[in-house]
């Protein structure tokens, strides 16, 4: 039930994702059924998707944690619970992202030794992708937090992208050791300490170059990066646009050049990506922008399939055990 456009796009989405896979894997759908059984009458049946019922729904509105003790039988908290019980190897909500987040942390759990679960986001680069941790989970961090995010991105990059020993950076106001605050100032300390292959403090303009695999900052920097970078796509369409509406000659060359322009706007979409991974928690929860399309959320439940078959959360409870002693 999560999302602007719920159910539809998240039950278009599904049965796109289920026929694109040849039916390799089953989808519970959660929620209300009665609306979610009008929205699956549209589409051909497939025996790979079944509905669980939630008869509540924690809307963008609610206070998180709120929410999960007032709306019990809601499809986040339905949806989380199963996954825990072993009736799913994976979640996947475009719904309340403070709700899925809590949700996912208080049932679920944590991973040992892992002191905050982190969300991280892959960023195009000039060379191919970086890993943007933390991007919204958690707005105010310690510097064991910003190491862990290191540790935890360093993984996912590993396992997810096949990126052999992942260079780590620490977004921050310079590259000199000195520059940065008192937070990042011991988080740099601790990673210089480490085994991680850590290239230094990096600043906003190396993201987009590539100068590193895994950039670390905290939820607060994080996020606001990430939405900056999704209104890109939208901002240079227009721009190209604009440019096209003033001339005949400037549309000529508008039409030349939308070709690559559209392969070059493809790499920027959310919507390739599907939704961003929750990192630390005793499962697999991926969550997936309020806007989602079926396309988007198509790609989530791609994305959490491919989490699960990499074994992404063993590699990070390995990886934690190293850096505790």
């Amino acid at each position: 039930m999560g999302g602007d456009y719920a159910p539809h796009y998240v039950v278009e989405g599904t049965v796109q994702a289920v026929r694109e896979s040849q039916e390799r894997f089953a989808v519970v759908l959660v929620g209300q059924k009665q609306r979610i059984e009008r929205e699956l009458g549209k589409f051909p049946a497939s025996k790979q998707i079944s509905i669980a019922h939630a008869s509540e729904v924690i809307d963008m509105l609610d206070a998180p944690n709120a929410a999960l003790k007032t709306k019990r039988d809601s499809s986040i908290t339905v949806g989380v619970t199963m996954h825990r019980d072993g009736k799913g190897d994976a979640f996947v909500s475009a719904g309340n992202t403070g709700a899925v987040l809590s949700a996912s942390t208080l049932i679920l759990g944590r991973i040992k030794g892992v002191s905050r679960p982190t969300i991280g986001a892959l960023i195009p680069t000039e060379s191919g992708r970086c890993f943007l941790v933390d991007a919204g989970a958690n707005v105010d961090c310690r510097p064991r937090h910003l190491f862990e995010f290191g540790v935890m991105g360093s993984i996912y990059v590993g396992a997810m992208v096949g990126k052999e020993n992942p260079s780590v950076g620490l977004l921050s106001i310079g590259e000199e050791d000195i520059k940065g605050n008192e937070s990042s100032l011991e988080a740099l300390t601790m990673f210089r300490a480490s085994d991680m292959n850590f290239f230094g403090n990096v600043e906003g303009r190396d993201i987009l170059q590539g100068k590193v695999d895994v950039v670390v900052c905290d939820g607060f920097v994080g996020n606001v990066l990430l939405k900056f970078g999704e209104s890109v796509p939208s901002f240079f369409k227009a721009k190209f646009k604009n440019f096209a509406a003033k001339s005949i000659v400037n549309k000529l060359t508008a039409l030349v050049a939308r070709s690559g322009l559209r392969t070059v706007m493809k790499e920027l979409d959310y919507q390739e990506h599907g939704g961003v991974p929750l990192l630390g928690v005793n499962g697999v929860s991926i969550i997936g922008h309020g806007g989602s399309t079926p396309k988007a959320i198509k790609n989530m439940i791609f994305r959490a399939e491919e989490f699960v078959r990499r074994g992404v959360n063993t590699k990070i409870e390995e990886a934690m055990k190293r850096v505790n002693g």
